[in-house]
């Protein structure tokens, strides 16, 4: 179907929505190769190793040693530590509300650019409809205008239109399955957070 043909070519034939589709296919890679970057950064982080070592450090009194510790792994998980031993010394509200501010941040931090890729997945297929529906229209415009009335005109024309409809569903698809998960592993990431900081809290309530 598209022996011999350019990319340029086969961009033409879809009309000027495979543009457009073009564009959300750029963003949805850019957004995979940040996130999968920034994921795989994080699954390196030892969350129970960090837990150990501050633990360590606080049963000898070492407050700020403690601190220092959380600054050079710098992860989602030391960043909440790190957070709650700020407010060591005040009360228990204040260490749990501080640690769970924190997480908040890290949560929203995650989840930035996310919602890019999962509005591309929802409405990729919808444009390229819409420029198969443009391009269905355009190939009768053309029948009629100029006499055409062979059927091998009409099967070409449609054919064309419905590059755009495949091309939609080839950009939505992998954003649907990134989408789903980058939420699912920013959920694990946050409850792995939130164990932390109980986990940290109720040491502290029980020194």
């Amino acid at each position: 179907m598209f022996e011999g043909k350019s990319i340029f070519s086969i961009l033409n034939s879809g009309g000027g929505i495979m543009y457009v589709l073009l564009l959300c296919s750029v963003l949805t890679i850019a957004v995979i190769l940040q996130k999968s970057l920034r994921f795989m950064k994080i699954k390196k982080s030892d969350r129970r190793g960090i837990l150990e070592r501050i633990k360590e450090k606080i049963a000898s009194g070492d407050i700020e040693g403690a601190k220092i510790e959380c600054l050079k792994d710098k992860n989602p998980y030391s960043n909440v530590i790190y957070s709650g031993l700020c407010q060591y010394g005040k009360s228990d509200t204040a260490i749990d509300s501080a640690m769970e501010r924190w997480i908040a941040e890290e949560v929203m931090e995650l989840e930035e650019y996310t919602g890019i890729v999962g509005t591309i997945g929802n409405t990729a297929v919808y444009i390229g409809l819409f420029g198969t529906v443009i391009g269905i229209m355009k190939a009768f415009h053309d029948i009629s205008t100029m006499g055409q009335t062979g059927m091998s005109t009409v099967i070409i024309g449609v054919s064309e239109a419905l590059i755009a409809t495949a091309t939609g569903l080839l950009v939505a698809i992998p954003s649907v399955i990134a989408f789903n998960y980058f939420m699912t592993k920013i959920d694990r990431i946050m409850k792995e957070m939130q164990l932390c900081a109980s986990e940290l809290s109720d040491y502290l309530k029980h020194r």
